[in-house]
């Protein structure tokens, strides 16, 4: 693993560096991320409105697929 430190000053810059690493990574590990964030983020706003917290199963498998008509 490399673990490079790279100072960016520039906003621009930042992002560009930025969307240069997820783009080094693999599909499969960047799904990951996705998917580790969204439930950060489910878990934030449950948390925030007060509500009930949800089991920490994380996902229970697959989303199903939509198929949409075409044309």
């Amino acid at each position: 693993m490399d673990k490079t430190i790279r100072r960016v000053t520039d906003p621009s810059e930042q992002e560009l560096e930025s969307f240069r690493y997820w783009q080094s990574r693999p599909v499969g590990e960047r799904l990951m991320a996705v998917c580790e964030l969204s439930e950060a983020a489910y878990a934030f706003a449950t948390d925030f409105k007060g509500a009930p917290a949800h089991d920490d199963q994380g996902l229970q498998g697959p989303s199903p697929c939509v198929e949409r008509a075409r044309g």
